[in-house]
């Protein structure tokens, strides 16, 4: 799509919500209940009894702090892993329950229940992630709660709930602006009439990033994102109450982003470098979606949802890649006192000379993707004596495809500028992958006075077909997967329940896996009680998780190998804790002190001993530890809350994690650096309509290495003031 296509499609967006007011006339009070599905929980009351683990943050928790960075939002949460890499949070990296975190991509991901990422079974990386900053709730489900949402279920799902229309006019004009040129402009309006409703919302957000480069260049960001939902609700249509929505959206993005971090001298001196080599990094990208949605209620008993969905996905990243015929880049930062001259290269202080070792090789990675579906839902409910059933059955038709299009510019580093040498090197990658998917699920929530008993299945079929360009060979892989669950929930008293629970997880081989690639399967466990009096509540859930066969995935910043190959692991164990409690204590005149604590504990082990040629795994022997899985995550949180106003303090800690598989003690590999952050925020309403706020991160302005990936020691995100006022009406 280009520019004018842009402009075109987020204008019919905003002219059909608005045409479609006017088309109606006055407004009025509507009064059967919104039956619009957002959230796949059913909500905090619901979370309660659930069998599994389950998280909910509300629009209260996503406005506490106001967070643009959706790693920062899910840091609340515990069994969630966040592997930081530009420090905005722009391409997360975020794992459950010990899953690689690599570009999200063993976890399903979804925006109101429908998937989101690109192309979730061709290219499962999460290149696009919705703007946290339209979202009205985060929900996190885990276990065996998560049989119901594939096609990635080892760790669990995720999923971003949109605001629901409004039963009334209302709407907000949201500013936040901040050091490092930070800027937020969001603007909301819906509005429900006799049978209809509908909500649009622009938002504009950018940065100028927190990192210098060396010679001068921008290293920042900016995202536009534009929605509208249109709603027809009828108390009776043909006898029966329905509900039609339709939800359009255009998202893009440029981003002076890179691969390419630091030697670990450089980044002592200075973490917010950036080397002169990576002068041309750009992301480009384009998002536009159309999802449709229908809900039937035909009995108090039971409904039928459909939803279908069209979303497509174009990007081109520019960046450094190496040399075109040299030493990885990951090497040479690595061992920069053995590669001298290649860094030199790098940091603009040696200028190269006209060999291929020294020509730097800076790749465009355009990708296309798509995805579309349709997927139906049925509840019914039914009762028998004391027992009552609550039967979900679910069935997807779903379709995906990614084209890669890799080709390779040569530079010479000259003078600390990059000249091209005019050499045309051709397509680095010239592939195409496209994948059907039919899946089914059937679960029965079963309710037995102080009991709540869960049992389900989920089932797979999953055809993919790749073709190489390059190498003109095609390649197809089918393979069908049965993952059962089940769970118990006990209320023992009215304050102290009990819930344990197994299920299959499964996370698929890839369209371009080999046949000699197995998909990763695992068995889950977890075990644990909740305790909740009102004012104090706690969860603690022990989980175990044993996988059969552990997969990996090669992505484009691992060297010695294709990218979307896939590697085998074999056996792995993962086990841990998570804790997550909060407390409100009330005082004299109005005040409050609100406590939360989230707390993770992991432990992991390879089963097996082999030699990979996955660089995250290299040569593994028994009972080595999984890279980039820290040990222990915390968030504390205190508070204090009078009637207009509040103030906030977050305590965010994470261990150390390697780099590599292994058992060495962290002073001997390379490996993260534990830190701790606090962030405060400090809210005021002198009336309904305002909203002041003041939020700062990283209040001690720490400074970490979060990632050796892609390449080289990357840095946290350092000290960052915001300023917000919103005026809502």
């Amino acid at each position: 799509m280009n520019r004018h296509s842009r402009f075109i499609f987020a204008a019919a967006i905003a002219a059909a919500a608005v045409v479609a007011q006017s088309a109606v006339g006055e407004s009025v009070p509507s009064e059967p209940e919104n039956l619009e599905e957002v959230l796949v929980t059913g909500g905090k009351e619901a979370i309660e009894t659930l069998t599994g683990s389950a998280h909910l943050l509300d629009e209260f928790a996503l406005e506490q702090f106001d967070y643009a960075d959706i790693n920062q939002v899910l840091a609340a949460l515990p069994g969630v892993y966040i592997r930081q890499e530009d420090g905005y949070g722009l391409r997360p990296n975020i794992g459950l329950r010990g899953v690689t975190s690599e570009r999200s991509q063993k976890i399903t991901l979804m925006e109101d229940g429908v998937l989101i990422k690109p192309a979730p079974y061709s290219a499962p990386s999460a290149y696009y992630v919705p703007n946290i900053s339209r979202m009205s709730a985060v929900e996190v489900v885990k276990g065996s709660e998560s049989i119901k949402f594939g096609p990635n279920n080892v760790g669990g799902a995720i999923n971003l709930a949109t605001q629901p229309v409004p039963s009334v006019s209302s709407g907000f004009v949201d500013v936040s602006l901040g050091n490092f040129g930070h800027q937020k402009y969001q603007a909301f309006y819906g509005n429900q009439f006799e049978h209809f409703g509908f909500w649009l919302d622009a938002l504009h957000l950018a940065s100028d990033g927190f990192k210098d480069l060396d010679g001068g260049g921008d290293t920042g960001f900016e995202r536009n994102d534009i929605n509208a939902k249109l709603q027809w609700q009828y108390d009776d249509l043909g006898g029966y109450e329905q509900l039609f929505t339709v939800k359009l959206g255009y998202a893009d993005e440029q981003a002076d982003e890179t691969y390419l971090g630091l030697t670990q001298a450089d980044f002592d001196a200075d973490p917010y470098r950036r080397y002169a080599a990576s002068q041309l990094a750009l992301f480009d990208s384009e998002h536009t979606q159309i999802h449709a949605e229908h809900v039937i209620v035909f009995s108090d008993a039971f409904r039928l949802t459909t939803k279908a969905y069209f979303n497509e996905f174009d990007r081109a990243w520019e960046k450094l890649d190496g040399f075109i015929d040299g030493v990885p880049v990951a090497t040479v930062l690595s061992r920069p006192d053995v590669f001298t001259r290649e860094v030199g290269i790098i940091r603009g202080e040696i200028d190269s000379n006209n060999t291929a070792s020294e020509i730097l090789d800076v790749t465009t990675n355009d990708r296309s993707y798509g995805s579309h579906g349709i997927q139906l839902r049925a509840d019914y409910k039914w009762g028998q004596g004391e027992i009552e059933h609550n039967i979900e059955v679910g069935v997807r038709f779903h379709h995906d495809y990614i084209e890669r299009d890799h080709f390779t510019d040569g530079y010479l580093m000259q003078n600390g500028r990059l000249v091209s040498d005019g050499v045309d090197y051709g397509n680095k990658t010239l592939n195409e992958a496209e994948t059907d998917a039919l899946s089914a699920y059937v679960q029965d929530a079963i309710a037995w006075g102080n009991w709540t008993f869960n049992l389900g299945v989920r089932a797979e079929s999953i055809d993919s077909e790749t073709t190489d360009f390059l190498t003109d060979s095609r390649g197809d892989n089918s393979e069908t997967i049965v993952a059962p669950g089940a769970g118990i929930f006990w209320q023992a008293t009215d304050t102290l329940g009990f819930l344990v629970g197994v299920n299959k997880g499964f996370s698929p081989a890839g369209a371009s896996a080999g046949d000699d690639v197995d998909p990763e399967e695992s068995t889950n466990f977890e075990y644990g009680f909740r305790y909740n009096t009102g004012d104090f509540s706690a969860e603690v859930i022990g989980f175990f998780s044993d996988y059969d066969n552990l997969l990996g995935r090669c992505r484009a910043s691992d060297s010695g190998c294709n990218v979307g190959e896939e590697f085998n692991g074999g056996r792995v164990e993962i086990a841990g804790v998570e804790i997550y409690s909060s407390y409100t204590h009330s005082l004299t005149n109005g005040l409050t002190l609100p406590v939360s604590l989230s707390y993770t504990y992991t432990e992991s082990a390879f089963q097996e001993s082999f030699t990979s040629s996955f660089s995250q795994w290299g040569v593994v022997a028994k009972g080595d530890e999984l890279p980039y899985l820290p040990e222990q995550v915390a968030r504390l949180l205190v508070g204090v809350s009078g009637t207009q106003w509040d103030v906030s303090l977050a305590m965010n800690y994470q261990s150390e994690m390697r780099d590599q598989a292994g058992v060495e003690d962290f002073s001997d590999v390379l490996h993260t650096d534990a830190y701790t952050t606090f962030d405060v925020s400090g809210s005021w309403q002198p009336n309904a309509t305002w909203l002041l706020q003041l939020s700062v991160d990283n209040l001690t302005d720490e400074q970490a290495i979060v990632s050796w990936r892609p390449f080289g020691a990357r840095p946290n995100k350092p000290r960052t003031v915001r300023a917000r006022a919103k005026y809502s009406f």
